[in-house]
């Protein structure tokens, strides 16, 4: 990445960044190159390609700096490869062959970030050829002059079995940050025996919930009828307008996009950290 990269719009990104799962366990990304059983060796397309590499450091000049939380590149396999500075995305043309992964200019975003230095010192060694060294769950890329990029594999969150936090519910082309007495206190789990269960900031739900295609049939819900508070209740009217209908979702990595059957009522939720 040079500095004349230009400025992507971040629709555009995220579709270069996006995976859609449309199997009834969701979560396609691997868990890393040892579930391939690459082992230790110089890196290959088919060892890197579809793992959320997460940047754990990076050493420029023998001086070692901790990578911000969200840093990371994937490997899109069609020569493409998108993630994040630790605040910018990024997409670019990057190539895998033998033990050389070849970076060319791409694009990224320019927003404001505390983390600037480091960016650009990043964006800087993803640039040009770098050797690659895998082994098991880390890669390592060293530049031309030696600095050093560490990685560690994170695994995808599967549809099914995780507790999903709800971090946003959208109407229409507008998306609402929750009340901030909801923070952390939705929760959605998709059963192995065809269920969902959860709770909508105050009711428990349950319904039954079969997933395939893209698709999540839900079923009508059971919900608890407690009193709650004000702001609390359109959030879960809201949440409601996903059951007794087919529900549309996209699996990216660790997030969950499930949009309702009216196709206005849009829903984020996020897994656990791994």
């Amino acid at each position: 990445m040079t500095q004349t990269l230009t400025v992507l719009a971040a629709a555009g990104l995220l579709a270069a960044c996006g995976s859609e799962s449309d199997s009834g366990d969701g979560g396609s990304d691997k868990a890393g190159p040892g579930n391939s059983g690459s082992g230790k060796g110089g890196g290959s397309e088919s060892s890197l390609t579809g793992v959320r590499w997460n940047v754990d450091s990076l050493t420029v000049d023998g001086k070692k700096k901790a990578a911000p939380n969200g840093a990371y590149v994937k490997f899109g396999g069609k020569g493409t490869a998108a993630g994040n500075f630790g605040c910018n995305g990024y997409g670019a043309k990057a190539s895998v062959k033998g033990d050389t992964v070849h970076f060319e200019p791409g694009q990224h975003t320019e927003m404001a970030c505390d983390a600037l230095d480091f960016e650009k010192s990043l964006a800087r060694a993803m640039d040009g050829k770098l050797k690659a060294q895998v082994d098991d769950e880390r890669l390592t890329l060293t530049t031309a002059d030696g600095d050093r990029i560490a990685f560690s594999a994170e695994a995808g969150a599967p549809l099914k079995g995780t507790e999903w936090t709800v971090t946003s519910v959208g109407t229409g082309d507008s998306t609402t940050s929750l009340p901030k007495d909801l923070n952390d206190k939705i929760k959605l789990t998709f059963t192995k025996d065809g269920a969902v269960r959860g709770n909508l900031g105050c009711n428990d739900v349950t319904a039954n919930a079969s997933a395939s295609d893209g698709k999540i049939e839900l079923g009508q819900p059971r919900a608890t009828r407690k009193m709650c508070p004000g702001d609390v209740m359109p959030t879960e009217r809201a949440l409601l307008k996903l059951f007794d209908g087919k529900v549309s979702y996209k699996l990216d990595h660790r997030t969950l996009t499930l949009t309702a059957p009216d196709g206005k009522t849009t829903v984020k939720a996020q897994a656990p950290a791994a």
